[in-house]
């Protein structure tokens, strides 16, 4: 997927061919903010005015302007996936969710 970035904020990009115009929307946000353009430059400056926009708006109404997360996923795998990291936590002496946590974050880590 390409992806904006501004502000600390990820903006989807899309392209209609039907209407010859570039669109997106902010992810990660508490809301559905869209916005659009007809060149990339158009659709940068579209998003951070989105953006600005959208902080003002949290800041006026004094919401978190982050989506919040729980912490809790679920993940889906195959059982023979499951049956290895099982093995590999145990043999590492810490839990399943321990073992694919550090895993994520380790990933997380070399891809920043």
């Amino acid at each position: 997927m390409n992806t904006l970035n501004y502000k600390g904020y990820i903006g989807s990009v899309a392209f209609s061919e039907k209407d010859n115009v570039f669109f997106g929307k902010i992810e990660g946000i508490n809301g559905l903010v869209n916005f659009e353009g007809e060149s990339v430059k158009e659709l940068t400056d579209a998003f951070h005015e989105a953006v600005d926009d959208y902080l003002e708006y949290c800041k006026e109404a004094g919401m978190e302007p982050h989506k919040s997360y729980s912490g809790s996923l679920n993940i889906r795998i195959s059982p023979e996936t499951h049956s290895r990291i099982a093995v590999l936590a145990k043999q590492a002496g810490i839990s399943i969710n321990a073992f694919i946590k550090s895993a994520v974050e380790k990933q997380i880590a070399m891809l920043m």
